[in-house]
């Protein structure tokens, strides 16, 4: 019997499927996303573990899993230490993250399980794990065991490009720890490096930390905005969709007022940051960030957001000339433009443009339809089916959790996804991907099947409806499943470069390429249609929709530009000036809107910990994304042969390859930077089609 059987066949292992009631046909993977599964309790069932992890049924699993992966560890050192320089050193290296990163990646247990002693025993091996990893990052002898290999030129002359990059991007490890520094810098790198992980974690801390004032302070008539505690009133973010002026500035000035602990912190961790770069032989932290990624370096970075500001800056000016005309037009007496107004005023522009009420869209985007949909693209591009299996008992962290087998049509079984898609109130509100397992080649020949989670936060189907999806909601489903098949379709020998464990400006290319895909009407046409009635999505409304996103686009992108730059800025070579005083300057060059006194976003600004000096990643990805949807998708966005190209050139290789070598080979040419600009921009030119459509209509 096949594992990866479709879900209705699993209904005799004590589970109730309840289809919502409509008068669609769902295939089995669409049947298991718009159903409320009620699993009843087998007491025969036997415990299968966290991801089919038999020691991780209990809470003390986790401390075997690191036990013995810590075990696998001082086994796998003392072979690398003891071997001669050789092919296998790269393989031990390999075994030696594989063990450790199977501990560590269990990140998703400590923030999505609903049980206290699972998160705080699965937070607790990870830090082991972590503190693991900096003592290996210190060790001499398997540093000069790597280092031996390096230097060998006849042996590195056999290595393949693959093998090669991976024990590369293992002494970068090395190096960016200080190993090759003596005694007393190593150790100061050390320090710099724990100091650093407890900045980071205070920073992270603080940036979602509400502020609070005295009700008293505030017109009582919008109290009712914000939470309340006692006299006060507390405020946890910027409420920029709430159409009274008044509580968006209020929310703006409050939540981002300066708080004198949070800006030592920041100022302390961009300090360390850069003393560390520094240690270890890097001009600046930004130059150490950027190595093997597309950018290369700062200069080409800066390079790359300048000349995208030029080409904007018409249309930038335009957008905001728009968006003052609609204010004076709803608030006479107070027209100026102000930082709190545009993501308000740029969604009253798209929505008196083009009538994109979400309510409208999102009976045709039941959660069913949109897993059909993206079934359907992978069928067509790589002959990929998503098919729903039955988890075992205590295999998944909450019983809303839906398991996906990924299977190849002559390759079989590619690997696993755990879709855990329900908003729960103790779980992150963010849409992110994990990697649980990698995949990668072991000894005996098979592989290893990486298994990823996706984590989103959708409603729950009710006893009348499915899981509806706003079309912001589709988009980041098919933009967090670009990872998963990113994941799934690699084969990389080595998990170290597995899937999305590459270049972070490459890492979001697949995941943005399927955002093009989900507005496309060719590719919504196959699974868009209204939960009740069956009826597609009418294609005036796909137009409209696309065509609304170019609505005030430019200065959209004009504000990532400038929280790029802010980045680039704060981890290069301009320490003379405070935060707020770099704020200011790069404000008021790659924006457009005024800087407001006693603010500072910066304190807000989370990304600066994940995204060190690459924030500017997601725009060059977008810029990639385009070019490989036009270029190679938008004739015909469900050409198979595309799709293996596609695969065979960009997916396959996960971190293994150099990143603008696989965009070469995708786009057959190397983009410049002057390309990525253009690629952008046009996106924002509008499409005639959509106008006559509409005139039509």
């Amino acid at each position: 019997m096949s594992v990866y059987r479709p879900l209705v066949c699993l209904l005799k292992h004590g589970t109730t499927l309840r289809v919502c009631r409509t008068v669609t046909t769902w295939s089995p993977v669409g049947a298991a996303f718009n159903a409320k599964v009620q699993r009843r309790l087998d007491l025969y069932q036997q415990n299968v573990g966290l991801f089919g992890v038999p020691e991780l049924s209990s809470v003390d699993g986790f401390e075997v899993v690191q036990d013995r992966a810590l075990q696998e560890t001082e086994q796998l050192v003392q072979k690398a230490c003891s071997s001669p320089p050789g092919f296998e050193t790269v393989e031990t290296f390999d075994k030696l993250s594989d063990s450790l990163c199977r501990v560590a990646d269990l990140v998703i247990i400590k923030v999505a399980h609903p049980d206290p002693s699972y998160r705080e025993a699965a937070e607790k091996a990870c830090i082991n794990i972590g503190t693991m990893v900096e003592r290996l990052n210190t060790n001499v002898e398997l540093f000069k065991s790597l280092k031996d290999l390096l230097d060998n030129e006849e042996i590195m002359a056999k290595l393949d490009p693959e093998k090669r990059k991976v024990a590369e991007l293992f002494m970068f490890d090395f190096e960016i720890s200080g190993i090759h520094l003596d005694e007393k810098k190593r150790k100061e790198a050390v320090n710099l490096n724990v100091k650093l992980l407890d900045l980071s974690n205070q920073f992270l801390m603080g940036c979602n930390m509400p502020n609070r004032i005295e009700k008293r302070v505030l017109p009582e008539h919008i109290h009712q905005h914000f939470s309340k505690e006692g006299k006060y009133i507390q405020i946890g973010g910027l409420h920029a969709d709430v159409p009274d002026d008044l509580v968006r500035e209020v929310a703006y000035k409050i939540f981002l007022y300066p708080n004198a602990n949070m800006m030592h912190t920041l100022e302390e961790l961009l300090s360390s940051r850069d003393k560390l770069a520094r240690l270890v032989g890097y001009e600046s932290y930004a130059h150490r960030a950027l190595k093997g990624t597309m950018a290369k370096s700062p200069e080409a970075v800066m390079n790359f957001l300048q000349l995208l500001t030029d080409k904007l800056s018409d249309r930038t000016s335009k957008d905001f000339e728009m968006m003052r005309d609609m204010k004076a037009k709803l608030n006479p007496r107070n027209p100026e433009l102000m930082p709190w107004d545009q993501p308000y005023f740029s969604g009253v522009i798209r929505a008196e443009r083009f009538n994109i009420e979400p309510s409208l869209y999102s009976p045709y985007f039941s959660l069913g339809a949109c897993m059909e949909g993206l079934n359907s693209v992978f069928t067509h591009l790589f002959g990929v089916s998503l098919m729903a299996e039955q988890p075992g008992s205590g295999e998944v962290w909450s019983e809303d959790v839906r398991k996906l087998a990924v299977v190849h049509e002559t390759e079989g079984l590619l690997g696993y996804i755990y879709c855990d898609f329900f908003y729960r109130p103790d779980k992150p509100h963010q849409d992110c991907h994990f990697t649980i397992r990698g995949g990668r080649r072991l000894d005996d020949g098979q592989y290893q099947l990486p298994v990823v989670v996706l984590m989103l936060n959708l409603p729950q189907p009710t006893r009348s409806a499915p899981t509806l999806l706003s079309p912001g909601m589709m988009e980041n489903l098919f933009h967090e499943m670009g990872h998963a098949m990113h994941s799934m379709l690699g084969r990389t020998r080595y998990q170290h470069v597995t899937g999305t464990r590459c270049a972070t400006d490459f890492a979001e290319v697949p995941s943005i390429l399927m955002e093009y895909f989900a507005t496309d009407y060719r590719v919504i046409n196959q699974f868009a249609r209204h939960y009740q009635t069956g009826q597609p999505l009418p294609k005036s409304m796909v137009a409209r929709l696309c065509e609304s996103k170019k609505v005030c686009g430019a200065a959209d992108t004009q504000l990532q530009v400038f929280y790029a730059v802010l980045d680039q800025v704060y981890h290069g070579n301009s320490k003379n000036q405070s935060t707020t005083d770099i704020l200011i300057d790069m404000q008021k060059k790659y924006y457009g809107l005024p800087y407001i006194p006693n603010t500072a976003w910066q304190l807000r600004f989370s990304h600066l910990i994940g995204y060190g000096a690459k924030y500017y990643s997601y725009l060059m990805s977008r810029a990639v994304a385009s070019m490989v949807w036009k270029q190679c998708f938008y004739k015909d966005p469900l050409n198979r042969e595309t799709g293996e190209r596609y695969r065979r050139e960009m997916l396959a290789h996960g971190g293994g390859k150099e990143p603008m070598l696989m965009v070469e080979g995708m786009l057959q040419k190397r983009p410049s930077i002057e390309d990525f600009v253009n690629a952008l921009v046009s996106d924002l030119e509008p499409d005639f089609e959509t106008f006559i459509m509409d005139s039509e209509g």
